[in-house]
């Protein structure tokens, strides 16, 4: 019996390698990104031993409903037409 392969997906053009370095996990098992720009991740392990490392924001964009994308798309667009409240003195707020 034959076995098929799956043909390796086309790579993409325009898709660089920015940096390349070698790491190695402390006895933790635990890695450091050097210039990362957010602190938190989402890994993703593959079986092939690829692992996905997903920039995390405090909610995933998923979580958030439609009618409140729906409600900050309005606001930002009022935003940008001067559609704006006078400004709020927070001042009473602040202790010296």
């Amino acid at each position: 019996m034959q076995t098929l392969k799956a043909p390796h997906p086309k790579t993409r053009t325009g898709i660089a390698v920015v940096e390349d370095y070698d790491v190695a996990a402390d006895a933790k098992k635990r890695i450091s990104l050097r210039g990362a720009k957010t602190k938190y991740f989402h890994v993703k392990a593959f079986s092939n031993g690829f692992y996905l490392l997903e920039p995390r924001v405090l909610v995933p964009p998923q979580a958030i409903s439609t009618r409140s994308l729906k409600m900050l798309d309005k606001s930002v667009g009022n935003l940008r037409k001067g559609l704006v409240s006078a400004p709020i003195d927070l001042t009473a707020f602040i202790e010296d």
